[in-house]
């Protein structure tokens, strides 16, 4: 009992320490990380009335993201549900927020919403959809740049 009420003050004293600093650093993240192209795809589960589905469902995509270092980009993308083209028109506007700890946000015109979160160098962000009913989650790498940024 003394051991851990010790091990619980030494990790209280070590992050009042640290200010609470987020992993990111003093670097930190902000509109710009996000700059280029990551391609993405995978399958997710639908849960009525997730995308007008009255029963379970399940669906896949594919695409890539193109993030302009502003808080705007465009997504190109085909999406299946239960094995059936939907036909999706690509390009499609999104925007972003991302914050100094290198979280934050993402949208689709008229589509999904997602959290985010972003390597400190803008090289990959994973995201989850935060919409009800959705259960889907992904990984993207950074495979080129916009522009001449670097």
């Amino acid at each position: 009992m003394k051991r851990a009420a010790l091990w619980a003050i030494g990790i209280g004293i070590a992050a009042s320490l640290t200010g609470g600093q987020s992993y990111a650093g003093e670097k930190g993240c902000s509109l710009a990380t996000l700059n280029g192209q990551y391609p993405f795809g995978g399958s997710q589960t639908l849960f009525p009335p997730a995308f007008g589905v009255t029963v379970p469902s399940t669906s896949t995509s594919a695409g890539y993201h193109i993030f302009n270092g502003d808080g705007t980009g465009t997504d190109f993308v085909t999406f299946s549900l239960n094995g059936i083209d939907q036909h999706v028109a690509s390009p499609i506007a999104t925007t972003y927020t991302l914050n100094s700890d290198c979280t934050g946000t993402y949208s689709v015109q008229n589509g999904p919403n997602f959290d985010i979160f972003v390597a400190v160098d803008g090289s990959q962000l994973a995201s989850i959809e935060t919409d009800p009913g959705v259960a889907a989650a992904g990984v993207s790498l950074r495979v080129g740049f916009r522009g001449s940024s670097q």
